[in-house]
């Protein structure tokens, strides 16, 4: 029996299941065994025995990535089939899992500021649980403009693409379309500065799983 406050640790990489495979594992346990917490571990090649999987490097961005579907799971109200599907098994190594989510779901945005409720927010790329919450405050006192967006602390890189406030977009938005919004989010990815640092997370640690979840989970830039 698991009780409350539990948690398990799954392998990344030492066998062919697919990230919407782990995702939906670590699904189950959350829902079906009320467990507090499932880590991911990047698979590391420690011998050559020839019954053991040879990997060339531990693959820490994929475990990134489950780390960043997990947080989408518990607090932003996502399902791990809406995350991937049979079509897209494993997560986009460029752009994290609700900003990929995004793009392949274009006819949901964009999405208005001033009337979107609380759970519509967090499916904003750069919209996290502090961001949403404030927005819904702020509301009850003004209607917003990315003016007041910013005020409030809220990061505009990624979400300026996909909202409109008081029915318009951010003005350096030019157009509204796939290809424009999937080109600028890769750039920013790309040339963003420092690098993101991937690291393997010990399942006896108290911390965030990587700098990156610390600030794309915690401060709402997911």
């Amino acid at each position: 029996m698991f009780l409350l406050g539990q948690t398990t640790q799954l392998i990344v990489g030492a066998t062919p299941e697919s990230d919407l495979k782990i995702l939906k594992l670590s699904e189950g346990l959350y829902q079906k065994l009320n467990l507090k917490r499932v880590y991911y571990s990047a698979y590391i090649s420690v011998n050559q025995d020839k019954n053991l999987p040879t990997l060339e490097s531990p693959p820490l961005l994929r475990e990134n990535r489950l780390y960043q579907a997990d947080w989408l799971l518990r607090f932003y109200g996502f399902k791990a089939d809406e995350l991937l599907d049979e079509t897209h098994p494993n997560f986009n190594h460029i752009l994290d899992p609700k900003c990929d989510w995004a793009l392949r779901n274009m006819d949901k945005f964009p999405i208005e500021i001033n009337t979107a409720d609380y759970f519509t927010l967090l499916k904003i790329p750069g919209i996290g649980v502090i961001s949403a919450k404030k927005i819904i405050q702020a509301r009850h006192e003004f209607l917003l403009d990315f003016d007041s967006l910013k005020k409030l602390g809220v990061v505009l890189k990624r979400a300026k693409y996909f909202i409109t406030c008081k029915g318009k977009y951010f003005n350096k938005v030019y157009q509204f379309n796939h290809n424009f919004i999937e080109t600028n989010l890769i750039y920013q990815e790309r040339n963003s500065l420092p690098a993101p640092e991937f690291q393997q997370l010990s399942i006896f640690d108290t911390l965030l799983p990587t700098k990156e979840d610390k600030i794309k989970c915690l401060t709402g830039n997911l």
